[in-house]
């Protein structure tokens, strides 16, 4: 496969340098990370998070950590945060399951949130929308993409 013309697109607008790695098919972060020998704080977790019942949120936490549920709902002062399900993902995104990438701004009326340890970070290898490719790029240029707001929203496993 190649990096979906949509998010190769978005990408070039913003002018952000990226290099395409086709690997074999992963479903996982942590797969991810093993199968192309990255450290688990290069290779994004991408979940998609419901705050309140109505608000599509994407969280982005380097693998080798865990989404902090009571963070986030700080962070959004919201009353309720939960992992949304499958189900809602696809018909909210238009997606298949597992290929959520972290470009955020490819989804309509969806906030980002991004963990801060992405910035100790040289280079991020990012899903590029499929289960077979993926995008390496700096650091800055990951942040750019994601259009995220940045914060702590993750603990190490």
């Amino acid at each position: 496969m190649t990096v979906p013309s949509h998010v190769k697109k978005y990408l070039d607008g913003l002018k952000v340098k990226y290099k395409p790695i086709v690997h074999k098919t992963v479903y996982t972060a942590y797969d991810a990370a093993a199968t192309m020998k990255a450290k688990l704080n290069e290779i994004p977790k991408v979940l998609h998070v419901l705050a309140d019942k109505k608000r599509h949120i994407i969280v982005i936490v380097p693998a080798s950590y865990q989404v902090d549920f009571a963070k986030i709902k700080k962070a959004l002062n919201a009353r309720k945060v939960e992992l949304a399900s499958e189900k809602l993902m696809k018909k909210a995104f238009k997606i298949k399951t597992g290929v959520l990438t972290a470009f955020g701004s490819l989804y309509k009326d969806t906030e980002v949130l991004v963990d801060r340890a992405f910035v100790r970070a040289k280079k991020v290898i990012a899903g590029a929308g499929n289960y077979t490719d993926s995008l390496e790029m700096k650091t800055k240029d990951f942040l750019k993409a994601t259009g995220g707001k940045l914060g702590v929203y993750g603990k190490k496993k």
